[in-house]
C-alpha cells in the first residue's frame, strides 16, 4: 500500500513541477519567476525524498539536503539582485 501512495505522490509532484515550469515561462513579472524556481526546488526535494523512501536508501537524503541548500542560496541571491542591482557590494 505504501508503494502505491509513494507512486501517486510522485505523480502529483511531477504535475506540480509541470505547472511551475509553466509559471516560469509565462510569469508576467520577475518575482513570479523567482517564486516558481523556488517552488521547483521544493518539489524536486520532495521527489528525491520520495525516491529515497521507495528505494529504501538513506543516501538520497543527502542529495535533497544539498539541493535545499543551493535553492536557499540562489533564491537569496536572486532577491538581493532584484533589490540592489548587484549581488556583491
Amino acid at each position: 500500500m505504501l508503494t502505491y501512495a509513494i507512486l501517486i505522490a510522485c505523480g502529483l509532484i511531477c504535475c506540480a513541477l509541470a505547472l511551475n515550469t509553466w509559471r516560469l515561462i509565462i510569469g508576467p513579472t520577475t518575482p513570479d519567476r523567482i517564486i516558481a524556481v523556488d517552488t521547483m526546488y521544493i518539489n524536486s526535494i520532495a521527489l528525491i525524498v520520495l525516491l529515497g523512501l521507495y528505494q529504501g536508501s538513506a543516501s538520497y537524503y543527502e542529495g535533497a539536503l544539498l539541493i535545499a541548500l543551493l535553492g536557499f542560496v540562489s533564491t537569496s541571491a536572486f532577491c538581493k539582485y532584484l533589490l540592489r542591482g548587484d549581488i556583491i557590494e
